[in-house]
Order: structure tokens, then C-alpha cells, then sequence
């Protein structure tokens, strides 16, 4: 993209020196340190986090006589205007759910289970289940609707052995329900039917009459009753699911409230598309729209062409006071909000801050929303972020406004205490709080390996320090401990079985596979050829001369063949490799790309051809390039 029109490169660039950031409340705290004698360092922020609520419909309480009639969420209805519910609505209808459940005699061996995506219909059941104490469990929608053999969705309902199964549209889950939940698990849907089962309507469950218990049971909720279970990405095998307790979800809050403190000034505004089975949706926004007495608009666009348009058109309608996004839909709005002047100036009226998570942000797309916003406001909006877990509820550690910047996490929040260990020659990063989850669901052995010694939680990321000689300048993101990574779009990508599935579609060409993709929009590989698998497909080939192999035509024919097979079947963007390049040059035990067994380092490989890497992602490839 070129600079906007009208105003150069350099220009902008001055521009963006020469104004300030948007003055806004923000708490920085500073940290303590300790250094052991081991190399370990331990961060704890020197003032303490204040009280939280015993449970989080307490926050829903005062919302709903504070501001009764105040929007907490809205979504599009079929005439594409807004179909809106109050605090006040949406606390009654929470207690004729709650009271619904419990009348089924549901509990954390028989939760409910949410399969569909963010809806109101999908808040009421949420709530529901948050008031009457009984745990939920929101299932990426993927897991039904794209899934071919719903491996994970099968593997789910037989760990959580859930006592309601809650969808939108039960003719459009149809398959997967029939095909997943047992006989006698009751079934409920906003709408729609499956033959051969009877349906609970969300209107038979809102019909409900008050439970007479309903008041003591929500009184009897307390810090270490299980609020909902939160599944795992799933990239090392099947999700496990994270048990989220009342105390993490408060707790969080508060840490979210203290440090971006510019939520007590004034009730947020949030457009926000990000699923609820994720943390960073489903826990932090809803979360902060909740405990602030914010409002929700959902957003169903996504970023990506088709869907981007969505999220446009909500903008155009609805200016956010706080906006949350991964980096590729950033990176997908910013042509709209470059060319469209009425768009920009809603979009940035009263916009306190901006929000990343899941993967880094480009400096192009981060210093080209800096010159938009001084070019509408005379401000640069603050750009945040920071690093969190699905186990840390999510909010762990945050960047201030100052500074901020790609790949920066900051400083562990009011409440975290975190430990840096020494690790092949990085930090790895641990945390321990009232936010860290008390383990997985039904699998103590995984929960207790999770743990360390001092019962901190082994997150897997690496971090090093912005300032060596001055802790509290923060932290830069180090990578992380092992081989998986995030593609722009914040999706987990799943190294080792992909690895397995690329090299098994291959045979018997392809000896293995280096997986690229980190923080790029789409996954690359690099490939180590078989070569006696290769002549077998050309007889004629030579023993010993890699580059000849590599570029031979048949074998490169024989590849593309495969490679397209193995792009058709697919699933989506965390399965999907769209560029391969056949490596002409061993791998080299010297500089540690390989061992004497001949076990590949993904990383060495990757940092050693990192001149390969940017060709493979070069917009105009070279021809040793192979692009789908």
C-alpha cells in the first residue's frame, strides 16, 4: 500500500513524531525484582490488587439498577437493524435460565455445552449458567460446521459429558448433533429442528418459572466455583479444557480495570467480532463490557475478503471507545479506513485506545494507523497489547501507552507475579495469581506437569528484557519454547501433525518438512526431499546431486500434484500450506539444522534461511517458488 494521498511517506512520518499520543487514564505499576543465584528472576508489581467480587453477575447486579435500560449487547437482526438487550433484560432472563438449569440438576459433571458462535441467544445461555453457579463450555462453531469427521467435537462431549447441548439453529447443526451428542443428552436451540430428537426451545428455557432456591444458589457462589471451562487451541493433540473459576474471571477484571483505567472514565463502546470459545473474546471482552457497564455491538464480519465489508458497516454506524482485533484485521480494515473519510472520522470520534492480541503487528499497519489517527484526532490513538493465556484468564502482562510497540508485552499487571527461568538460552516466562487456572478438566496428570516446584504456571513463551539495566522498561515477546506459532490472524498453527499429514500426502518424495508462517498470513514449507522416494518417480536421477533432484521436472510435477491434493483437503488456515519451496542444499549438522540421527530443528532451519523465507513470501516469488 502507498501512503495516503495527499500526504507523503516522509511527511506522515513527521506527523507522527510531531504529535503526542491521546492523553488517557492508564496504570502502570512499577516491579519489584529478585534475582536468584540460579539465574531465575521474579517480577512482582509493588502495590496491590484491589478487592474483587465473589462472583461476576454481582457486576451485573449493579449494572442493572445503576443503568438499567443502558445497551450491554446488540447484534443484527434479519432487517439488519439492531436487536438490543438491557442490563435489566438481560438480568431477568439470566435467573428464568439459571433457574431452567437448575431444575435439571446440572453441575460441572454435567455442564452445558454452547457449539454456535457469539450471539444474544448465546450471552442468555451464558448467563444463565453464570447465575445459577453451573459451568459452560463455549465449542468452536468450526468443530461442527467444517469438521469432516468431528474428531474434536467427539473427543469434547465424552470429557465434559455435558447435560445440555445449547445451539443457535439446530437444522443447521443437525449432523453434528446427531452424530456427537448421546440419546439421552437434552438439546437446545434458539431455532430449527433435528428429526428423530426432540428440541428444548431457548423460549421453553426463558418461560421457566423462577426456581425457589434461585436467590441461595446464586448467594452460595464463591471464588473457586467453576464459571465455564475454556478449550485449549488443540495444537498438540486434542483441547483440553481450562477450568475458569469465579476468582479468575474477577480477578482479571480488576487487573483489567486498574490498568486500562481509562474503562472508569467512561462505560465502554465495543465492536468486537472475536469468538467467545476464545479467552481474548470470551473472557476479556465480554469481561470489561460487563464489569464497566459497557456495551457489546457484535460484529459479524471477519477479517478476511467477504467479510471485512461487515465489520465496515458496523464501523460506519457504531464509533468504538475501545477497538480489539487481531493483526490481520487491522490489517484488513486499514484500506477502508485510508480511503473512506466518513468511516475514519467515526471510526476514531471517541476511540481511546486500540487493542492487538494473538500474533505481532506489522510496523506498516501499526505506523500507518498512527497517520491516520493524527490526521483525524492531531493524536496518535494508543496501540496495546500485552501476554496472556487461556490460563491466565486471559490478562497476565501489559505494555503502557509509551511504550508500546511490536513485539513489546510489558510488565506483569497488578496481582501476577512472574518468573523468568533460564531455558536454552532464553527467559521462559511463568505465572502465578488469582487469575492462573487450578488446571485442566478431568486430566491431573497434564495439570500437574503445567506446574512448577513453586506452583507457578509454565506458560511456553520466552521473553528478554527491553533494557537489561532497567526492569521496569518491560519486556520484548522471545518466542515461544517450542515449535508452534501464530499466523497474522492470531490462528495456532500445529507444527508436529502437520509436519506428519504434509509429509504423509507427499510420499514418497518428501523425506520432511520445515513449516514457516509465523506471524504471515499463510503457512510455507520448506521441503527435505526422500531421495530415493524421488527415484523412484524418475529412475534417471542422480545419487548424490540434491539441486539436480530438486529442480528435475518430473519430480517437480510429481510435488505440485500432491502438494495441490493435500492444499484441497485443508480445513482451514492452520492446515492449509500455500507456498513450498524444494530445498537444493542439505541441512547442516554444523549449524545445528539437523542431528546426527537426523532429526530436523524447526527453528535453526528457519533462522539460517531467513533470506529464504522473505523470498518465499516475496509477492512475485522466484520460480523455486512452488505457489497454490
Amino acid at each position: 500500500m502507498s501512503a495516503t494521498p495527499g500526504m507523503s511517506a516522509s511527511t506522515d512520518s513527521a506527523a507522527r513524531a510531531d504529535h503526542p499520543l491521546r492523553p488517557i487514564s492508564f496504570g502502570t505499576p512499577a516491579v519489584h525484582v529478585e534475582h536468584r543465584d540460579d539465574g531465575t528472576i521474579y517480577l512482582r508489581p509493588k502495590a496491590q490488587l484491589r478487592d474483587y467480587p465473589a462472583r461476576i453477575t454481582d457486576r451485573l447486579h449493579h449494572w442493572a439498577a445503576a443503568a438499567p435500560d443502558r445497551v450491554f449487547m446488540a447484534e443484527r437482526n434479519a432487517a439488519r437493524g439492531w436487536r438490543q438487550i438491557s442490563y435489566a433484560e438481560l438480568l431477568a432472563s439470566s435467573r428464568h435460565i439459571a433457574s431452567a438449569l437448575l431444575a435439571r440438576g446440572l453441575s460441572a459433571d454435567k455442564p452445558v455445552v454452547i457449539l454456535s458462535g457469539n450471539s444474544i441467544d448465546h450471552a442468555l445461555i451464558a448467563f444463565g449458567a453464570f447465575y445459577a453457579g453451573i459451568p459452560f463450555c463455549p465449542v468452536s462453531p468450526a468443530y461442527s460446521l467444517v469438521s469432516r469427521d468431528y474428531g474434536k467435537l467427539g473427543y469434547l462431549i465424552k470429557l465434559l459429558t455435558p447435560g445440555l447441548v445449547f445451539v443457535d439453529d439446530a437444522t443447521k447443526f443437525a449432523d453434528a448433533l446427531a452424530a456427537n451428542v448421546p440419546p439421552g443428552t437434552e438439546i437446545a436451540a434458539s431455532r430449527g429442528v433435528l428429526p428423530g430428537r426432540d428440541i428444548t426451545t431457548l423460549a421453553d428455557l426463558l418461560a421457566t418459572p423462577l426456581h425457589p432456591r434461585l436467590d441461595a444458589v446464586h448467594e452460595a457462589i464463591g471464588p473457586d466455583t467453576i464459571a465455564k471451562f475454556l478449550l485449549t487451541s488443540g495444537s498438540t493433540g486434542n483441547p483440553k479444557a481450562v477450568i475458569n473459576t469465579q476468582r479468575m474471571i474477577c480477578a482479571n477484571q480488576v487487573m483489567l480495570r486498574e490498568t486500562l483505567a481509562f474503562l472508569k472514565d467512561e462505560p465502554p463502546v465495543i465492536v468486537d467480532w472475536l469468538p467467545w470459545n476464545h479467552t481474548f473474546g470470551g473472557n476479556h471482552n465480554i469481561g470489561l463490557t460487563l464489569y464497566n457497564g459497557g456495551s457489546m455491538y457484535l460484529d459479524e464480519g471477519k477479517p478476511m475478503p467477504g467479510g471485512i465489508e461487515e465489520t465496515v458497516r458496523n464501523l460506519q454506524e457504531i464509533s468504538p471507545t475501545v477497538y480489539f482485533n487481531v493483526p490481520k484485521g487491522y490489517e484488513s480494515l486499514l484500506p477502508y479506513l485510508r480511503n473512506d473519510a466518513a468511516l475514519r472520522k467515526k471510526f476514531f470520534a471517541r476511540l481511546h485506545a486500540m487493542f492487538f492480541s494473538g500474533a505481532a503487528l506489522s510496523a506498516f499497519v501499526w505506523n500507518s494507523l498512527d497517520e491516520l489517527s493524527v490526521r483525524e484526532t492531531g493524536y496518535r490513538v494508543p496501540m496495546l497489547t500485552g501476554l496472556g493465556a487461556t490460563e491466565t484468564a486471559p490478562f497476565f502482562m501489559s505494555v503502557n501507552p509509551h511504550t508500546s510497540r511490536s513485539g513489546h508485552v510489558g510488565l506483569p499487571v497488578l496481582g501476577n507475579d512472574a518468573k523468568l527461568v533460564p531455558n536454552n538460552g532464553k527467559l521462559e516466562v511463568r505465572a502465578k495469581g488469582p487469575n492462573v487456572m487450578p488446571g485442566y478438566w478431568r486430566q491431573p496428570d497434564i495439570t500437574a506437569k503445567c506446574f512448577d516446584e513453586e506452583g507457578f504456571y509454565r506458560m511456553g513463551d520466552a521473553l528478554k528484557p527491553a533494557d537489561p539495566d532497567n526492569f521496569d522498561a518491560g519486556f520484548d515477546f522471545d518466542g515461544r519454547i517450542g515449535e508452534d506459532f501464530k499466523l497474522a490472524s492470531g490462528t495456532w498453527v500445529s507444527v508436529g501433525p502437520l509436519r506428519a499429514r504434509f509429509v504423509a500426502a507427499c510420499a514418497p518424495l518428501v523425506r520432511d518438512v520445515v513449516i514457516a508462517g509465523i506471524n504471515r498470513d499463510e503457512i510455507s514449507a520448506l521441503v527435505v526431499l526422500d531421495l530415493d522416494g524421488c527415484r523412484l518417480i524418475n529412475p534417471t536421477l542422480p545419487l548424490d546431486d540434491l539441486a539436480a533432484v530438486a529442480s528435475d521436472p518430473l519430480i517437480v510435477a510429481a510435488f505440485r500434484e500432491r502438494f495441490q491434493k493435500f492444499f484441497a483437503d485443508a480445513t482451514g488456515s492452520s492446515t492449509r500450506i500455500t507456498r513450498a519451496v524444494l530445498l537444493d542444499a542439505p541441512l547442516s549438522i554444523d549449524r545445528g539444522e539437523v542431528t546426527d540421527k537426523g532429526s530436523i530443528n524447526q527453528r535453526a532451519v528457519l533462522e539460517n534461511r531467513s533470506a529464504l523465507i522473505e523470498e518465499i513470501y516475496s509477492p512475485v516469488p522466484s520460480a523455486q517458488v512452488i505457489t497454490l
